[in-house]
């Protein structure tokens, strides 16, 4: 046993390809596409963020601690291109008509025997409710647990979040039930339901089939 696992600790980590740029069409015709966030971005990123300050904010992961030190955009960019050279992270933008439209975090990615990871997101007001993030969901589901060679992908929201909610009843993941006081939310500890799905429940079309969407080569 001691040679067995002094053999897999010498193991070099399997690589998570980055940077990746995803494209989907919509059912409606729409092309989404996912891509990394740029030092360029800064303004209109912080702009979307701060006109839909109403919409997200009680969905917004916040610090538990009692004074947590603000952030920079260059420093949380370098956290997200820090995670995503080490293979635990791919951060993505969503772009629509080459305008930035939301977030989406492929996040703990875990390799090995676990091969699994979680997945974050949101979407500005303006654009809610046209399929964009179900099609986004699904691009990047279908991406990990096929390109990546993943097992499991899981989404936790808050049982409130009624858009989030019905971005993962769409493309049919399985709930999973609730976990208590899970993440630290707009100010306090909430409750979350955990939704899943593992490679072998897809269908030959993958999550795209499943919302009528498909991947299109990102330009």
């Amino acid at each position: 046993m001691t040679r067995l696992v002094s053999r897999l600790r010498r193991r070099p980590a399997e690589p998570v390809r980055w940077p990746v740029r995803l494209a989907a069409q919509t059912a409606a015709g729409e092309r989404v596409l996912l891509r990394p966030l740029r030092p360029g971005d800064e303004g209109e990123f912080l702009g979307a963020r701060a006109a839909n300050a109403t919409w997200l904010g009680p969905w917004d992961a916040t610090s538990p601690l009692p004074s947590p030190p603000r952030v920079a955009f260059r420093e949380y960019l370098g956290r997200l291109e820090a995670d995503a050279r080490r293979g635990t992270a791919l951060p993505f933008v969503l772009e629509v008509d080459r305008q930035i439209v939301g977030q989406l975090n492929v996040s703990s990615i875990v390799l090995g025997s676990f091969r699994s990871c979680t997945m974050g997101y949101w979407v500005i007001h303006d654009v809610a409710g046209r399929g964009l993030m179900p099609a986004a969901v699904a691009l990047a589901g279908d991406h990990v647990l096929r390109d990546v060679g993943l097992h499991r992908v899981e989404i936790n929201i808050r049982p409130e979040n009624s858009a989030s909610l019905a971005v993962v009843r769409k493309l049919g993941l399985r709930d999973e039930g609730l976990r208590r006081r899970y993440l630290h939310i707009d100010g306090d500890w909430r409750d979350h339901r955990s939704f899943a799905i593992t490679a072998e429940e897809l269908e030959p079309a993958g999550l795209l089939g499943r919302v009528g969407a498909r991947r299109v080569p990102a330009r």
